[in-house]
């Protein structure tokens, strides 16, 4: 029996494979390391988006939410905000005497409180309360960046017969801003972004 040898390509020689050149490497490694740099902003600004509108969500929901339970217990429920350096934090009570929530009342334990307080970063990483340098308010106004507008009180009040304090709270993000504004006379919640290109206030 006779044995054969390795089959070679072409004229009894092995097919030569050619490798990438030192400039080529360098040409793909450059325009990957392109492709990443501009990524990486368009990143950032996509989950600082996600962020705060997420955010601005969360605070509907809890608004809605403190709606709803103003109903069943029959009593006022609602948040008071107090400032945290540039930011506040929030805190849920209920009228323990039939009389509205009180700051005063608060303190003393005749409102009672229903639920800690919350910020907004705990759960929502890099967004606050606030208005962003340069973007007017809904009202169209400029120049206060105060993210809580809902009377000199800072209390948000959701009634059982369904009316609420009317105001607006204002988040941002690093770029992204998001206004919840609440109607008084039926409590309608509705949130808003604010759209820079555009420069407008537009209904989410």
């Amino acid at each position: 029996m006779t044995g054969e040898g390795p089959v070679r390509g072409g004229a009894g020689r092995t097919p030569h494979v050619r490798g990438y050149t030192l400039i080529e490497l360098v040409t793909v490694l450059a325009i990957a390391g392109t492709c990443v740099t501009m990524a990486i902003p368009l990143t950032q600004t996509a989950v600082d988006e996600i962020r705060t509108a997420a955010a601005a969500r969360h605070v509907a929901e809890q608004i809605a939410g403190a709606r709803l339970e103003a109903v069943r217990r029959s009593t006022a429920v609602g948040f008071r905000f107090e400032p945290r350096g540039d930011d506040y934090r929030f805190t849920t009570y209920a009228d323990g005497n039939a009389n509205g929530l009180r700051s005063t009342e608060m303190a003393a334990g005749i409102d009672r409180l229903i639920a800690r307080s919350e910020y907004l970063g705990e759960k929502h990483a890099g967004v606050r309360f606030g208005l962003i340098a340069g973007v007017s308010d809904l009202d169209g106004g400029r120049g206060s960046e105060d993210g809580v507008r809902i009377g000199s009180a800072r209390i948000l009040t959701l009634s059982p017969d369904g009316t609420a304090t009317s105001g607006t709270l204002y988040l941002r993000g690093r770029r992204s801003q998001y206004a919840v504004r609440v109607l008084g006379a039926t409590a309608r919640v509705r949130v808003f972004h604010y759209d820079t290109g555009a420069r407008q206030w537009i209904t989410r």
